[in-house]
């Protein structure tokens, strides 16, 4: 769904923000098999190491200071032609200084506002677009349902599990999520 908003291209490359959580790590997965090339962020070690092992070429860590020019130095004046955004009330603004000619931000997430400067958008000629599983017609859903049957069927999908909570404790995993440092896979309620 992700990708298929962002119209990309073989060859291309992606940056994935907070590739380590569940969402992430499908989409470094999922961006590896269309031939992307693959870069991801990630807050801890063990993060780090899930996604290179996922299908990112290079991982970084968000926590450090200089992250950003990292990347920047890692992609070079080319930029970055996809960006995935989980928390774009962090990363808008720096999403929009690493993007190349043409370069789109797709917003999967955020927790509030961000002021940004539409001149970085006008520059690179670049684009933010906002996605939404809800907002999918029934026809799509089915579609992208089929896509990732399909990965999973032939092996280049492969869910990572995260933590686990019976759903009596479901309170606690929502907290958890919500107070989090960091995720590794998708966090998954059990019913016993």
């Amino acid at each position: 769904m992700y990708l298929s908003s962002a119209r990309v291209k073989a060859g291309e490359s992606v940056l994935v923000h907070g590739a380590s959580g569940g969402v992430g790590l499908a989409a470094c997965q999922i961006a590896r098999a269309y031939g992307l090339e693959v870069l991801g962020t990630a807050g801890t070690e063990e993060g780090q190491n899930v996604v290179l092992q996922n299908g990112a070429h290079k991982v970084f860590n968000h926590r450090e200071h200089n992250y950003i020019d990292k990347i920047k130095k890692s992609v070079g004046e080319k930029g970055i032609d996809v960006i995935i955004e989980m928390l774009a009330n962090v990363n808008l603004n720096n999403d929009l200084k690493l993007l190349s000619q043409g370069g789109r931000v797709i917003v999967v997430g955020s927790r509030g506002p961000i002021e940004i400067n539409p001149r970085d958008t006008m520059t690179m000629e670049s684009s933010i677009i906002g996605v939404s599983l809800y907002s999918s017609t029934k026809g799509e859903f089915r579609q992208y349902a089929a896509a990732l049957q399909a990965g999973m069927e032939i092996g280049w999908l492969k869910p990572v599990i995260g933590s686990q909570y019976p759903l009596e404790k479901v309170a606690q995993a929502h907290e958890n999520i919500i107070h989090s440092s960091g995720a590794t896979g998708k966090m998954i309620l059990l019913l016993e």
